[in-house]
């Protein structure tokens, strides 16, 4: 006989009642607008940091801009987050709890946006997003591997189904690209892995500890980290850089829309609904790259990309239906 879910209270067990179905497909559906809504903002940092490097940044002081100018939102909505835990009488979590958060944020937050940085030196950002959301599969590879998670056949087929799309859409651009090209989807491929390695070590510490606390620890860590390397690495000459108030534009834009918005989105949706039902909706991303490119990059869009479109949008219904059926 299945026993209820319990939570610890004041160091005592407690049974939870399970909640209503009506309550749960409202935190799905809560879940998979965040999970959209992060994707698309996270889809323009790609034509942010191409932007920027046209203003003469380099991957580490462009990343050391972007957590200096987001870490004292993190700082005060971390201090807010820790104020409610105490109103509530809930116990501040333990420095185990909070050195694992930390660690994956440098995974997620540091590593896997230092990786993709680098990749962009190289490769356009159409084809940066084409090898990023190569992710879900590895999210479902290695869930199933290290994470005891069954691959659903209906994630599968969403995934391929989209990366059909994603196929489509960028084969015919694939010809533009350098000879420096294997090195750029190396570096972003490497950042794929560790993001589908984030979200499933995320989760978990997600639902112990909050996506409000859980986000502020992870991105101070990753944050922190990211400054120290532009200390230890740049000349100080590149602080220059930072007085021009273009380069400052660039760094507001990643800082606060493709970084600290979409960051707690998409924490919001992995407490809401499944790591792969959020990988898979994030293929949405590299849609809303091509439209931002084509509208602020004056890059075109035929039928193919049309063709890229519908697949990839298929696919990412699919999946959430299916999901939410669960």
């Amino acid at each position: 006989m299945n026993k209820p879910p319990t939570a610890e209270l004041s160091g005592e067990t407690a049974t939870v009642p399970p909640a209503p179905a009506a309550d749960r497909r409202d935190a799905l559906w809560i879940g998979y607008v965040c999970a959209a809504s992060g994707a698309f903002l996270f889809s323009s940092k790609a034509i942010i940091i191409k932007l920027a490097y046209a203003e003469g940044l380099n991957a580490e002081t462009l990343i050391a801009l972007r957590m200096v100018l987001a870490l004292p939102i993190y700082v005060v909505i971390g201090l807010l987050a820790v104020r409610d835990r105490g109103r509530r009488g809930d116990a501040l979590p333990d420095f185990a709890l909070v050195w694992r958060a930390g660690a994956v944020g440098v995974l997620g937050y540091w590593f896997a946006s230092y990786s993709d940085f680098l990749g962009l030196i190289y490769i356009s950002a159409q084809f940066e997003r084409l090898i990023l959301f190569t992710y879900p599969a590895f999210v479902v590879i290695f869930g199933a591997l290290f994470f005891a998670q069954p691959i659903r056949m209906r994630a599968v087929l969403g995934i391929a189904v989209s990366y059909a799309g994603l196929l489509l859409i960028f084969a015919t651009r694939l010809t533009t690209l350098g000879s420096d090209v294997a090195k750029g989807a190396a570096f972003v491929l490497a950042a794929a892995i560790a993001f589908a390695l984030y979200q499933l070590l995320a989760k978990e510490l997600i639902a112990k500890m909050g996506p409000r606390l859980f986000t502020c620890i992870a991105m101070g860590a990753a944050a922190l980290v990211a400054i120290a390397q532009f200390g230890l690495t740049q000349p100080t000459a590149n602080i220059a850089l930072l007085g021009n108030p273009t380069v400052l534009y660039y760094g507001l834009l990643i800082a606060i829309a493709a970084t600290v918005l979409p960051s707690f989105l998409l924490n919001t949706a992995l407490h809401r609904i499944s790591a792969q039902a959020n990988a898979t909706i994030g293929t949405m991303s590299p849609i809303a790259t091509i439209v931002l490119a084509m509208f602020i990059l004056n890059e075109s869009f035929g039928l193919i990309d049309a063709a890229g479109a519908a697949l990839v949008l298929a696919g990412v219904g699919w999946f959430t239906i299916a999901d939410r059926k669960r």
